[in-house]
């Protein structure tokens, strides 16, 4: 995420087209990231299209100190909350929103191909995640670390426990 260095004096309204947005390395088909974009600052703002079975933004996880809303504009998304081994699964589906406290453990995955949503968190700076998903490798859940490669284009994750490769997030379409 770059940092707006734009002054206060500087801003003002900008106004663009979804698909005109930063197109946010993901396992989605597109995340565009519009509060990049337009230069927000306290708030994340993005928009995800995904086909049935894709994670929203990535597997389990959960913020600290973070709230989220997914409000699903078309499609349906089947959220798992709460730790994985008690979680429950929450069905919401077009014009219906889910608030997610901070610290609550959750899994987005679309139910359905078509599946697009809005993704609204805050405080934008304490939007890290921690991840929290079992390694193909050596089987333990742990959290990931991740590399940016391609000028930023891929996201590389690393198991944080015994180093393996979990997953490359693409931009575009995995």
């Amino acid at each position: 995420m770059s940092e707006d260095t734009t002054s206060e004096d500087e801003r003002t309204y900008r106004h663009l087209h979804v698909e005109d947005a930063p197109d946010a390395p993901s396992l989605t088909d597109h995340k565009y990231e519009l509060d990049e974009a337009v230069g927000a600052r306290e708030f994340g703002f993005n928009v995800c299209d995904a086909s049935e079975g894709q994670l929203l933004p990535w597997g389990r996880h959960h913020h600290p100190d973070h709230e989220e809303v997914f409000y699903v504009l078309s499609g349906e998304l089947a959220v798992e909350v709460g730790p994985e081994i008690e979680a429950e699964t929450l069905r919401v589906g077009a014009d219906e929103a889910l608030f997610v406290p901070p610290g609550t453990v959750n899994r987005a995955v679309a139910a359905a191909d078509g599946t697009r949503v809005v993704a609204v968190g805050a405080p934008k700076a304490s939007d890290g995640a921690v991840v929290e998903e079992h390694c193909a490798a050596c089987g333990e859940p742990t959290g990931r670390d991740y590399e940016v490669e391609e000028d930023g284009g891929v996201y590389v994750l690393y198991c944080a426990g015994c180093g393996a490769e979990a997953d490359r997030l693409v931009v575009g379409p995995p």
